[in-house]
Order: C-alpha cells, then sequence, then structure tokens
C-alpha cells in the first residue's frame, strides 16, 4: 500500500470511465489522467502511477519514484496558472512490460500572471504497467511559458 495521500495501490488499474461529451472514448484512461494534470490535482495524477514510475518532463532531469515525481509535478504545478490539454491523437503500442500509448496534444498554460498563452504543441509517451504509469515522458518547449514576455 502507498504512504501517499489519494494514491491508488500498484494493484489496482485505473480504466478509461468513458469519453469526454462529443468524442470517442480513448484508449486506457488517457481522459481521466489528463484531467487530472488540467486540474492540477497532484495526488490523483500520481494516484495513476507505479511505485517506482520514472518521469522525464520536458529538458528537466529523469525522476524516478512516486514520492520524487509527486514533488516534482507539485513543483512544477507550482510555477504556473493553469494548464489545458486538447488532445489531438493517440497510438498505441507495447514495450517490454505492457502497453505504451503515445499522445499528442496542444497545451494550453496560464503563467501566474495571469497570461494566457497560444496552445503549444506536445508529445507524451507512457509506458505501461499492469495497468498504471511506470514511465511517463513529455516532450515540449516550456520556453514561451517561462519567457518574460509573452508574444
Amino acid at each position: 500500500m502507498n504512504d501517499i495521500p489519494g494514491s491508488r495501490s500498484s494493484a489496482e488499474p485505473v480504466r478509461n470511465a468513458g469519453a469526454a461529451p462529443g468524442r470517442p472514448a480513448l484508449p486506457w484512461a488517457v481522459d481521466e489522467l489528463f484531467s487530472r494534470i488540467d486540474a492540477m490535482d497532484v495526488a490523483a495524477v500520481v494516484g495513476m502511477f507505479t511505485d517506482d514510475v520514472a518521469l522525464r518532463f520536458a529538458n528537466q532531469e529523469r525522476v524516478v519514484g512516486k514520492p520524487q515525481v509527486q514533488q516534482a509535478v507539485a513543483a512544477f504545478f507550482s510555477t504556473i496558472g493553469g494548464l489545458s490539454h486538447s488532445i489531438i491523437a493517440v497510438w498505441l503500442g507495447s514495450w517490454e512490460e505492457g502497453e505504451a500509448v503515445g499522445v499528442e496534444s496542444e497545451v494550453t498554460y496560464t503563467r501566474l500572471d495571469g497570461a494566457r498563452l497560444a496552445p503549444l504543441p506536445a508529445m507524451t509517451t507512457l509506458r505501461l504497467k499492469r495497468g498504471l504509469v511506470k514511465e511517463f515522458r513529455v516532450f515540449v518547449d516550456l520556453s514561451p511559458v517561462f519567457a518574460a514576455e509573452s508574444w
């Protein structure tokens, strides 16, 4: 059992509860994961991860372990006012330990100063193990989010 409040046991895989209105159901729990991210609910996000999860976000160092990833996600969320993902496409595949899901999205960030930026392209790779995220890789250029002035 995990000692992180609000997290799921790795014995409890998450499944897609249903699609957003007007959109077909997405594989695995893509909608659920990105809804939790967009809500900036750290405990709910890491509740979908294995205990030995690895996170690589943009050009940041790789972080391993649920407590460390929880800390990294919370630290990132504290640097922005908000975010919203629009999912463009989803690819399914596999890796040596289970399923893999690729998610192409456009992410609209709100800076701490309240400025809402134009959507930024992003690609996320999720490597799953027994229905939970074991590896979470996000490829995005965040420089506009932290630029002194928005364009």
